[in-house]
């Protein structure tokens, strides 16, 4: 992100440092070159830059809730929004769906610990 200038680049690094201050059980890594937020090997955000866009993606985004209607795509299990410089953002719908998000993928991962204690 940080090799991206420009509005790109700070749209990037804006949703994806929200990202990774959900909670002191983020960490992030590169998945397939983007940046991504984790909780333990547990994946449920990313943040990619294009050429016109950025997208902030969410790789259980097809089963949390978004009443704001802002994800996009139809894939099985991932869905994302797709942020452009001079469109208008509900930023407080796109806080929610990461906190979202986070929270999902935290109540995941503990469900998976205890099965497996």
């Amino acid at each position: 992100m940080v090799e991206h200038p420009g509005e790109l680049g700070a749209i990037a690094q804006r949703w994806f440092a929200f990202m990774r201050n959900c909670g002191d059980d983020v960490r992030e890594v590169l998945h397939d070159g983007h940046p991504t937020a984790c909780i333990g090997d547990a994946a449920f955000g990313y943040v990619n830059v294009f050429t016109a866009h950025v997208n902030v993606g969410f790789f259980r985004g097809a089963q949390i809730a978004d009443p704001a209607g802002l994800l996009e795509g139809t894939g099985k299990f991932m869905r994302h929004v797709k942020l452009r410089p001079a469109r208008e953002l509900d930023a407080i719908a796109l806080e929610q769906l990461i906190k979202v998000a986070y929270e999902d993928m935290r109540t995941r991962v503990e469900a998976e610990r205890r099965v497996h204690s």
